[in-house]
């Protein structure tokens, strides 16, 4: 078996020619480093070999990449263009990803802290710890090892009952401004009704209460995205609530829609994709919203289904709202479908649309159950073409053990 690695920093060093490789190459516009330690595959197998190209190539900037948490070692990062996998500089053992923006990671460590960290060099940016929360109805206390115990306050007295939390149930959204280096961080225990959030700057987080509050429509949360400093929430009735997190000390500020109507899809058969695609069962159906570069909320609907192959087909269906649904005698409408995207794709990991270095009328896809887990919860890194309902796989990953994967654009 061969292994070669590249380690990428501002100069270039000799080459040592012997079994293990370790060469020196200008690269990106960071500090890289890639390798091929992928064992070889059975020579009967039908599985793909593992991703190889040379090493004068470089990831083209602002395209989108891949990062995959793998069993054996920490993660990688993967780029489809040029088919070739990369290690990164720092060690992440021990780190578990929780979302991004840019080149910057947020990730839960294995102390349990929260931390923003930039995959292409060693900088990293410690927030607070997540018991500092104020501000609401609940109180968090570390519980031992990778658990937080949270208390409900009700006029600064406790209820003797409390809920604990495993930081295994940890989610979160991040975004980073590349300009002047703001962020904005917000987490959740799934399943919890309290969301924290916190911006640069901030020595604790605050708390936002999705049953407490806000009006009947707007309570509860299936999914959320984060863009700049407006979050936005699939509530338990379908309906989007939009907060805006820049204000200074009074927190963020409502500035919902009042839609009468929720985010209702159309009375959608599955007969059809079942014929088309010879299907035999749904293993697995996430709804999800995403925010377009216009500023319009997208729903998403995500099925995966069983073949009577080893295939395992995927389809995505996109809506909007129907702009008659703002006229105030219309008492009954559905979301229309979103048969294109014109020059955007969109990245779902991120929960919204771009334009820059991306394949166009495209969805990037890995899973759709990032803050709420499906029972069965299938990873799938593909890109899929809404115009001619195609899909495209990387078989070269196929003989690694990825536990996650994540789409991110590099700055």
């Amino acid at each position: 078996r061969s292994k070669i690695c590249a380690t990428f920093t501002p100069s270039l060093i000799s080459e040592r020619k012997r079994r293990d490789e370790i060469i020196s190459v200008p690269m990106i516009q960071s500090t890289l480093k890639r390798s091929l330690d992928c064992p070889d595959p059975d020579p009967d197998s039908q599985r793909a070999k593992a991703p190889r190209s040379t090493l004068n190539l470089r990831p083209k900037s602002g395209s989108p990449l891949l990062m995959l948490s793998l069993e054996e070692v920490c993660c990688r990062l993967y780029s489809p263009g040029e088919d070739m996998i990369y290690e990164t500089k720092s060690d992440f053992s021990g780190y578990r990803f929780l979302a991004n923006s840019g080149k910057w990671f947020l990730a839960v460590d294995s102390r349990s802290k929260l931390v923003i960290v930039d995959v292409f060099s060693e900088e990293r940016i410690d927030l607070p710890p997540l018991e500092s929360i104020k501000g609401g109805r609940c109180k968090f206390e570390v519980a031992g090892d990778q658990k937080f115990k949270v208390r409900l306050i009700n006029d600064t007295v406790f209820f003797s009952s409390a809920m604990v939390e495993d930081v295994e149930d940890l989610r979160g959204l991040l975004w980073v401004d590349d300009k002047n280096g703001d962020y904005v961080v917000v987490w959740q225990f799934e399943c919890s009704e309290f969301v924290g959030y916190c911006k640069k700057g901030d020595d604790h987080y605050r708390e936002i209460n999705t049953r407490k509050g806000p009006r009947l429509e707007l309570q509860g949360l299936c999914d959320m995205v984060l863009k700049g400093y407006s979050l936005y929430v699939l509530t338990k009735r379908d309906f989007i609530r939009h907060l805006d997190l820049s204000g200074g000390q009074d927190g963020f500020k409502d500035v919902s829609e009042n839609h009468r109507l929720p985010m209702w899809t159309p009375c959608l058969s599955t007969k059809e994709e079942y014929e088309r695609l010879r299907a035999i069962k749904l293993i697995s159906s996430t709804n999800s919203i995403a925010v377009t570069t216009s500023g319009e909320v997208l729903y998403v609907r995500s099925n995966a289904y069983e073949t009577s192959t080893l295939e395992r087909p995927r389809t995505f269906r996109v809506f909007k709202r129907d702009p008659k649904d703002l006229h105030p005698s219309t008492y009954d409408t559905r979301l229309v479908e979103v048969d294109s995207l014109g020059d955007e794709a969109l990245i779902l990991d991120l929960g919204f649309t771009v334009k820059v270095g991306i394949e166009p009328n495209s969805i990037y896809f890995t899973r759709g159950d990032r803050i709420l887990h499906n029972k069965v919860s299938c990873l799938d890194m593909c890109v899929y073409n809404l115009a001619t309902k195609t899909i495209k796989r990387f078989p070269g990953l196929s003989n690694l053990k990825v536990k996650d994967a994540q789409w991110f654009l590099p700055s």
